[in-house]
């Protein structure tokens, strides 16, 4: 491997991370000896990466740094491509949108015009018939989700009863025809999931929830481990 092809797969293997990685576990996960890595990086931060750590504490890269890629191997190339596809058929445009555009700037990032690999690559994700969605409904959620916000629906259940409500919206799941939203919902005092094409109407509210997305996360995946609870997991017959 080049000493290029190596820097690169370091900046990866640093990028990847969230708390500090010792030269010990960069090693082991990239194939060359703790001494390399320690070159490697000294190099990196003379290029003017910022990475803060020390011999036997562990190497951790600020945030905010970006480093255009040289190449992307063919079965990173495709699994791109697909997962962009099967992006563009989950009834979410502004998804999709964002799935086209974050490929044109991956081929226009790297030194060899990927343009024409992509457009070629063999790989399709069937797109099944699905309901009408409001158009900004998905974008509304995926947004109070990303702020950690409120927001205020008026809700459909399966035998017809309508009731509002505010939510705490945790996570959104794309399954085939529909996509569900797993939220804290506080008129039920517990975790529920809501259809989307059940939704009758959305309200932004603003206000954020008291807790973190990621402890209420956390607390939704432990309730779907624990099936001898009563409406463990959330209902969508809320």
């Amino acid at each position: 491997m080049s000493k290029t092809a190596r820097l690169f797969k370091l900046m990866d293997a640093l990028r990847g991370r969230r708390r500090a990685v010792t030269a010990a576990q960069l090693a082991e996960e990239l194939s060359v000896s703790v001494r390399t890595v320690y070159r490697d990086v000294q190099t990196l931060i003379g290029l003017g990466a910022p990475i803060d750590g020390a011999a036997g504490v562990g190497f951790l890269l600020r945030a905010g740094f970006f480093l255009p890629p040289l190449m992307f191997g063919e079965e990173e190339l495709e699994a791109l491509v697909l997962g962009a596809r099967w992006v563009k058929g989950q009834s979410d445009p502004a998804l999709a949108r964002a799935a086209d555009s974050a490929l044109a700037k991956i081929a226009t990032a790297s030194p060899k015009d990927l343009r024409e690999e992509i457009a070629e690559v063999g790989l399709w994700a069937p797109r099944f018939g699905r309901p009408a969605e409001q158009t900004d409904g998905l974008s509304i959620i995926r947004e109070a989700i990303r702020r950690e916000h409120k927001l205020k629906i008026g809700y459909v259940s399966l035998a017809g009863a309508e009731t509002e409500r505010v939510i705490w919206p945790v996570a959104l799941a794309f399954f085939e025809g529909v996509q569900l939203v797993a939220a804290w919902c506080e008129l039920r005092g517990d975790f529920r999931h809501f259809r989307t094409d059940r939704i009758a109407s959305l309200e932004p509210t603003g206000a954020s929830y008291p807790q973190s997305r990621r402890k209420l996360a956390k607390l939704w995946q432990q309730q779907l481990k624990a099936p001898d609870r009563p409406g463990a997991g959330g209902s969508t017959d809320c």
